[in-house]
């Protein structure tokens, strides 16, 4: 939403019954907040818009209608009903991503390095392996998939992986291990971004972050069940198929497939294309469908300047790749997301190393992640509701620096296992930073290609810190890691201080912003609303979320 066109035009553009309503500089915060604000009442930033969503054949432009009125009750239905059908499809697919990606860690405490001959620098590299081709293939996915759709290409990319996650079983060599974690990595690469971008079509930036933090909740939620299941399925045993952890990855393989094929059934393009031969009633009623976009649209008017089959070009790849602001959130989703990984990554071959079982071992990673998924509920709900998304950032190596510190100078790591377990416990427990720093690139971006291209670039930045963590721990430095956690304690202590700097960038840019457009007259900047070259955040009327 343009700030200063709120702050200098609403004067004359908002009224009610009794005549003019004046907006004081303390109602600005306010008046964003509120999703009965219709910035579309300016005719000038209505006529303009309509003719971009005319130029770029934007799916929902019939519906488009600056005076379109509707009450909060109705909002509230078409917000549960996203929450049910969109948010709740959403973290299926990814518990699914993330079944097939994550159970190797299952597979670990099940002596599958041992039954293949590898190492725990083998594991690393086969780490490694799979997060450079998850990076590579980041960016290409979400292009074809704002070419084709991503209602065509998410349930592709499910099927793909699906399939290769169940031929793990078959892997007998360290090549065989290389290679399937290299294709896993191909097929899933794009696939968070992708859903991502999908899901901000149905929300306003106020409502997606907590959408995004259920939608992230996948990750530990993925590890509970994962490790639940995997105390009965480790344990089969056949004459065909003699180690549990090829069973592991048959059984679960087989389950995402399933949830592959729902998929191309559970996706529409767009909310005004919910209705199809198989769901004829589709989702929304008319009047639901134009509440739908209008509201969207009236939160962030540039969500219609692409359309959902629209490619971005190279030139507009380009200019959306050296975007110096966003660069301030790609950098802090490098450093914070290294933050604890490697422990993360490690847990079972640590605990085995202590002396717990099998059962015992995929067990104890419940709690942690339990944890994960209560904070990340509550980070992203303080974010929504009181919008400092640094600060909620800012926590998580500060968590990180406060807790391992003992980690590092622990004693006892091998005497006292249980002492260990909860310290390994409180180290991981905090949430992540993946639904706040996609949501803010998100918030920050302006426009469709340079939320494209934003979403995909931030996922990158996180599978290049996956990289960095899989390379921390090293095995002549088992079993406790000194060298390791130190390392991790330094890159806290820098990612700290980068996200607060990042906090004051954005805040130096909005008052730039506000001194180049404080000196134009009313008709220069109607003009450079409707001629601005300006395109995304570099516009004079959009300002930083921090």
């Amino acid at each position: 939403m343009s700030l200063p066109q709120i702050r200098d035009r609403s004067q004359s553009l908002e009224k009610n019954d009794k005549g003019v309503h004046v907006v004081e500089e303390s109602e600005v915060d306010s008046l964003i907040s509120d999703s009965s604000f219709n910035v579309f009442k300016d005719p000038v930033v209505a006529e303009h818009y309509r003719q971009v969503y005319e130029k770029s054949q934007y799916e929902c432009r019939h519906l488009f209608d600056p005076d379109f009125s509707w009450d909060e009750q109705e909002e509230k239905k078409i917000t549960r009903k996203n929450d049910w059908y969109v948010t709740l499809w959403a973290l299926i697919m990814f518990i699914a991503l993330d079944f097939d990606r994550s159970n190797i860690s299952q597979a670990l405490s099940d002596n599958m390095l041992g039954d293949l001959n590898l190492t725990t620098n083998d594991y690393n590299t086969g780490s490694t392996i799979n997060l450079v081709c998850f990076l590579s293939a980041e960016l290409p996915s979400q292009l074809i998939s704002k070419k084709i759709g991503p209602d065509i290409w998410v349930p592709m990319q499910l099927v793909l992986w699906s399939v290769v996650s169940i031929f793990q079983s078959t892997i007998s060599t360290k090549a065989g291990f290389f290679v399937t974690r290299a294709l896993l990595g191909l097929f899933q690469g794009g696939f968070i971004c992708d859903v991502c971008l999908w899901l901000s079509y149905f929300y306003t930036s106020k409502e997606l972050p907590l959408r995004m933090g259920i939608f992230y909740i996948a990750n530990p939620l993925t590890t509970v069940l994962s490790s639940l299941l995997s105390l009965g399925l480790l344990k089969i045993r056949t004459d065909t198929i003699k180690h549990g952890w090829r069973w592991l990855f048959i059984i679960e393989g087989v389950m995402t497939l399933v949830v592959g094929f729902a998929s191309f059934f559970k996706m529409p393009a767009s909310s005004v294309q919910t209705k199809t031969w198989f769901r004829k009633k589709g989702w929304y009623t008319d009047r639901e469908e134009k509440i739908l976009v209008n509201k969207v649209l009236r939160d962030d008017p540039a969500k219609g300047d692409l359309n959902n089959r629209q490619p971005v070009t190279i030139k507009e790849l380009f200019k959306a790749l050296l975007d110096y602001d966003m660069a301030w959130i790609y950098i802090c989703r490098l450093l914070v997301d290294i933050g604890t990984s490697p422990v993360s990554s490690y847990l079972t071959l640590l605990l085995k190393h202590m002396g717990y079982s099998t059962s015992a071992t995929n067990a104890l990673a419940i709690p942690y992640n339990a944890l994960i998924i209560f904070n990340l509920v509550l980070s992203t709900y303080i974010s929504q509701k009181y919008n400092f998304v640094a600060y909620i950032v800012a926590s998580i190596p500060a968590w990180a620096i406060i807790t391992l510190f003992p980690l590092r100078f622990w004693p006892n790591a091998q005497t006292d296992k249980w002492g260990t377990w909860v310290l390994l416990t409180i180290v991981l427990g905090y949430a992540p930073s993946w639904p706040l720093t996609i949501t803010w690139c998100s918030a920050n971006s302006n426009s469709v290609r340079n939320r494209t291209v934003s979403a995909a670039v931030v996922n990158m930045f996180s599978q290049a810190a996956g990289i960095i963590s899989a390379n921390i721990y090293r095995a002549d430095d088992a079993p406790k890691y000194h060298t390791g956690n130190t390392i991790l304690i330094i890159i806290a202590f820098v990612s700290l201080v980068q996200v607060l700097c990042a906090r004051q960038w954005f805040i130096y840019r909005n008052k730039q912003k506000d001194a180049a457009w404080n000196k134009m007259t009313k008709q220069e900047q109607e003009e450079y609303i409707k001629n601005s070259p300006d395109r995304g955040n570099k516009r004079l009327d959009f300002r930083f979320s921090y």
